[in-house]
């Protein structure tokens, strides 16, 4: 097995509105602090989930005392809030903003199954390379955290729907939760599914794992939340191997949901250089991929085009050949070559084309991968160059409801 029940938490719902309770994943608006704001004033003074996370927008801003509180306030739901249900899974159908409905199953996956290195050939696999120095700051959170609540998203690789289809409306299931999500973000419902089913989830899953090596389950969100986990794990180890067996911190929660449901788009994610000279940054882009079209190396690589977005404007860049076999990858290599740039990841394109509207921001706008191509690249040429596709826009990111206890 590498997917478990858990002693899953949820709030008490006679004490906490559920749509001031759950939030969106903390790694989504990083460049909008507006949508964040907004969300402090949804929330008011009622419980929630916001008060037990660190929104990457604000990272670097007073983050010692941020996770402090996000500490005491797990300390404090944990006496007056947080209710845990005995060893289970909870079937989620999240109704997105378009109104098409997403389905998944929350439990634990085990980190011993779980390794992001690039040369990975374990059965819980991340997509995408893995950003080293942004694990650090993550760390810091999760390391005395109480509390996990998982944005983390996991894909499998299940034509037939095997795993889900079982429980598609409830069913029969016990109800847990079905609220609005705030600012915008759709629904949500939830549902109990007892630990007997285990069996049936296992040998779903493994049907849809083949050949040498198989992939179960793919990285589709929160790569780096999963590595955090994965290192704090590794961490208690080292210290003390027996002990770390046994530890709760040997699990983390998530959700898994099936690749080929109709409800799940990739979305590529783009690029936004700021505080940059964005004529400079755009010639320099220009001369790279005429260079990269010009190397014999890379003749077997497609050919593809990038909007450039400023203040001044838009214009497309051409290129015959990339240094990639994915146009983000190209984009990504240039970037590299100027670790001085101030570079953010953004998730949907109207959202870029603001941002790039402001003084000294140069946005990169580009085709993304289709998602049948996953699990065939990942098993073939290890990890996607980071931050390559986004499973889609920003608002249709998981919300946190659940929580499971770490320490």
């Amino acid at each position: 097995m590498h997917f478990y029940p858990a002693n899953i938490c949820l709030p008490d719902f006679r004490r906490t509105e559920a749509e001031k309770w759950a939030v969106i994943a903390c790694d989504q608006f990083t460049s909008q602090p507006a949508y964040w704001r907004e969300c402090e004033k949804a929330v008011g003074d009622a419980p929630s989930t916001l008060r037990m996370i660190l929104p990457e927008v604000w990272l670097g801003q007073d983050d010692e005392a941020r996770i402090a509180r996000a500490n005491a306030s797990m300390r404090a739901y944990e006496k007056e809030i947080l209710r845990e249900l005995p060893p289970c899974y909870v079937y989620v159908e999240r109704t997105q903003p378009d109104g098409r409905v997403r389905c998944g199953l929350v439990g634990a996956v085990d980190l011993e199954d779980y390794d992001f290195s690039p040369a990975s050939q374990s059965p819980i696999r991340a997509t995408e390379g893995t950003v080293l120095s942004r694990i650090p700051p993550r760390v810091a959170i999760r390391r005395e955290a109480l509390y996990e609540l998982p944005h983390i998203m996991l894909l499998c690789d299940d034509p037939e729907n095997r795993l889900l289809a079982p429980y598609a409306g409830g069913r029969g299931l016990p109800l847990l939760y079905d609220t609005p999500l705030m600012l915008g973000g759709g629904r949500l419902r939830g549902f109990r599914v007892g630990a007997e089913e285990s069996a049936r989830i296992d040998a779903a899953l493994a049907a849809t794992a083949a050949g040498d090596a198989p992939i179960v389950l793919a990285v589709g969100d929160g790569n780096h939340s999963l590595a955090t986990a994965k290192t704090i794990y590794e961490e208690l180890k080292r210290e003390d191997p027996v002990a770390a067996l046994a530890s709760p911190a040997r699990y983390a929660l998530v959700e898994v949901t099936n690749l080929h449901s109709a409800a799940l788009d990739f979305s590529p994610i783009y690029r936004l250089v700021t505080s940059c000279n964005t004529e400079e940054v755009a010639a320099a882009f220009e001369e790279f991929v005429r260079g990269c079209a010009a190397d014999p190396a890379n003749a077997s690589f497609p050919g593809a085009e990038v909007t450039l977005v400023s203040q001044a404007g838009e214009a497309t860049v051409s290129f015959a050949h990339g240094c990639h076999p994915l146009t983000v990858g190209t984009v990504q290599a240039f970037l590299d070559r100027f670790p001085s740039l101030s570079v953010d990841y953004i998730h949907d394109e109207e959202s870029l084309r603001q941002l790039s509207g402001k003084v000294g921001c140069l946005g990169f706008l580009f085709d993304g991968m289709t998602k049948r191509a996953l699990f065939p690249a990942v098993r073939e040429g290890g990890p996607l160059p980071r931050k390559t596709f986004s499973m889609g826009h920003a608002r249709d990111k998981r919300y946190y409801m659940e929580a499971r206890r770490i320490r």
